[in-house]
């Protein structure tokens, strides 16, 4: 049976937090801001309660809440836990927490919050590292005494399909075998496809150094504990760091954290395209995001499907990827790295992914083990905007360096062995005639970024007869 008291009660801030008055640019923005921390404070506060605790979800009897709705539960003599609605029915709300469930028992006090997660977005966010729910977790000012942000709902609809501009324009990503083989363009989506341990932070790391937009917000889901600090500090830098925002869910935090961090840095990266500007939004690793969902969706009683991936899986990667991209005035690039099983390409979240994504860069294991960094297989990697974003003589110089590389392939067992006749394939002996010159403009140091202009003069120079 539920409770009603009028007992004043402080909302979660994760769910609700309260825009400081001086955030208010006007007499009438702070006057609304009052009489919505009056009414809030007013408001009677119903009370439902923990009916039961199962592995990793909870059943609240006595509340009514939506699908994505935030409550709090308040343990006796513990600090207050927030759970997520993840499923409805007549014996009560399945809820996932967002935090550890220690202490929690049947019968403890659940309140409602007053709707799904939100946060705060803005220009003052750049600099800053946040968790998984948007709190800051840098030992910066809080976010609600910083002027100019507003209070979203992280679920955000994408833009209509006939609404986004077109993909006309290359941006620059400071890699020279991207930014000529598999050229990115603005607004375009991503997908780095690779096993574990061959480069894909530090090729992410490489590109916020070394991108032409303006703002970069990075999402670090499922990450281990020990390298977000030596991300952000080495890889990214102070300058990196400056013009970027930080999202970090490390593998130990619940699944619907981990899960909810894709959705903030997205929305924070969305708030940005709103105001005109030109993002590039980095996710790793979307397989990880699909994990989270897994188990979220697992537990609140999905069948497994695909290898234990439950349907929710493969219908939340179009949610989330679709958000991405180009709007009227501004811009999100998506960069979104995806672990695949066994470095098997096939695996379903790498092939979902493909088939969503406007192309894919794939590393290998082969070049990492060879020393070869960023390990780009520019032969397995595509861009589906490549004639939209380059000019014919681009193109055409991109093609004479495929020509020779592919060739180098179909032949370099035969020169191992010493079986190969100089003359019998045009692009082999040109490609053998300029491997060494190939290797150094494929190969780039941590710290070495490279202009787009540059890039183009260089591969010209590179593949003139």
């Amino acid at each position: 049976m539920s409770t009603v008291t009028t007992s004043p009660v402080t909302t979660s801030p994760v769910a609700h937090p309260v825009a400081h008055p001086a955030g208010a640019t006007s007499l009438r923005e702070r006057l609304d801001l009052g009489r919505e921390q009056a009414l809030r404070a007013a408001a009677p506060l119903r009370l439902g309660r923990v009916s039961e605790t199962v592995g990793l979800h909870l059943r609240v009897v006595g509340l009514r809440g939506a699908v994505g709705d935030l409550l709090e539960v308040r343990p006796a003599d513990r600090a207050p836990v927030l759970v997520e609605v993840a499923a409805s029915s007549t014996e009560g709300l399945v809820c996932l927490p967002l935090g550890r469930t220690a202490g929690i028992e049947v019968g403890a006090p659940v309140h409602h919050t007053g709707g799904p997660l939100r946060v705060l977005v803005g220009d003052a966010l750049r600099g800053r590292v946040l968790d998984g729910l948007g709190r800051p977790v840098d030992g910066g000012p809080a976010l609600d005494t910083l002027p100019g942000l507003a209070l979203v709902d992280v679920d955000h609809a994408a833009p209509d399909a006939l609404s986004r501009p077109r993909i006309d324009r290359q941006l620059g990503l400071g890699l020279r075998a991207l930014d000529t083989l598999v050229p990115c363009g603005l607004g375009q989506r991503l997908g780095i496809m690779a096993g574990s341990g061959v480069g894909k932070s530090s090729l992410l790391s490489m590109i916020a150094r070394g991108t032409d937009a303006e703002v970069s917000v990075i999402a670090l889901i499922g990450e281990r504990g020990r390298e977000v600090r030596e991300f952000i500090e080495n890889d990214l830098g102070p300058e990196g760091l400056a013009r970027s925002v930080v999202v970090v869910a490390t593998s130990d935090a619940p699944p619907v954290e981990r899960l909810r961090a894709a959705f903030v840095a997205t929305r924070i990266a969305e708030s940005f395209r709103e105001a005109g500007r030109h993002v590039v939004l980095m996710m790793d690793s979307l397989t990880r995001v699909a994990m989270a969902q897994r188990e979220i969706g697992l537990s609140a009683g999905e069948p497994p499907a695909t290898r234990g991936y439950p349907p929710s899986v493969f219908a939340l990667l179009p949610r989330l990827l679709e958000r991405a991209g180009t709007a009227p005035g501004g811009s999100i690039t998506g960069l979104y790295t995806v672990l695949v099983e066994g470095d098997d390409l096939q695996d379903p979240i790498g092939d979902t992914a493909r088939s969503i994504l406007d192309g894919h860069v794939v590393l290998t294991r082969r070049l990492a083990t060879a020393g070869h960094f960023p390990s780009i297989d520019v032969l397995e990697s595509i861009s589906r905007t490549t004639g939209a974003v380059t000019g014919p003589a681009q193109r055409a110089d991109a093609v004479a360096l495929r020509r020779m590389l592919a060739a180098h392939r179909d032949v370099r067992e035969l020169v191992e062995i010493g079986a190969y006749v100089a003359g019998t394939d045009p692009d082999a002996d040109a490609a053998l005639a300029r491997m060494p010159r190939i290797e150094a403009f494929l190969r780039q140091d941590m710290e070495d970024s490279t202009p787009l202009p540059e890039a183009w003069s260089r591969l010209q120079e590179l593949v003139a007869p």
